[in-house]
């Protein structure tokens, strides 16, 4: 499970796991900090890492802009209680892969989920914000590569493209306009630092202008100052 920076997991989880309850109108389960007046505001959607679930993610959403509304979603493949994730890692795989059924699922009901949260939510597709960690992030680029006019732009953290994307992928004009946000720490021996330097070239030769940050001796985790870029990302991408 992430581990944030101390102070911040300690203040927000336990004010999230007391006060806000886990919703089940959507095709996945989620929990919510909006605004009663949410019409045309950016919708932020959050999606944890292998072996975590909807509450890990959802605290750094105090550091970030106050007038949007933001959502955090459990990943639908049940390991044990508390914990869940995407996809299955492909066996005897030299390189990090998903298999791809459970790809797939995931991918489908993901952007089932953001659809209908966008509604719900009474803003626009080029508004909504996809924020992943690890499995998380490699499920932003899942997603919003094969259907980039479903959000404005993704932030992928500690994540990369996954190579059975990189085949499937077909070129689509749509592209030119996806936000990113690349964050990783250069000390990440789970999911390498390479994941995000492969990203942005390939993103770049589709088109794209990924914007990387990159933060020296941090490892599998998010610190302050990423969470910082990404406040002033999420507040630049912003139309």
């Amino acid at each position: 499970m992430l581990k944030f920076f101390a102070a911040l997991l300690f203040a927000v989880t336990g004010f999230a796991q007391a006060a806000l309850p886990l919703q089940t109108d959507l095709p996945l389960n989620y929990v919510a900090q909006t605004h009663a007046d949410s019409q045309e505001r950016p919708l932020v959607i959050f999606m944890h890492g292998y072996g975590s679930n909807e509450l890990d993610l959802f605290g750094i959403n105090f550091a970030l802009p106050k007038d949007y509304n933001y959502l955090s979603v459990r990943a639908p493949v049940t390991l044990q209680e508390g914990r869940y994730q995407w996809f299955t890692q492909k066996p005897n795989s030299p390189d990090y892969d998903g298999v791809t059924v459970d790809l797939k699922r995931s991918g489908q009901v993901l952007r089932q989920f953001i659809e209908q949260a966008t509604v719900k939510y009474h803003t626009q597709p080029s508004k909504v914000y996809l924020v992943g960690f690890s499995q998380g992030a490699m499920m932003t680029y899942e997603v919003a590569l094969r259907d980039p006019k479903l959000v404005g732009g993704i932030a992928a953290l500690s994540g990369k493209v996954l190579p059975v994307l990189k085949t499937e992928l077909k070129p689509d004009p749509a592209l030119k306009d996806l936000k990113v946000f690349i964050g990783h720490g250069n000390a990440d021996m789970r999911v390498p630092y390479s994941g995000a330097t492969q990203a942005q070239s390939y993103l770049t030769s589709l088109g794209l202008k990924p914007e990387l940050h990159s933060y020296a001796g941090l490892g599998h985790s998010i610190s302050q100052a990423e969470v910082a870029d990404l406040n002033a990302w999420l507040q630049g991408v912003v139309k």
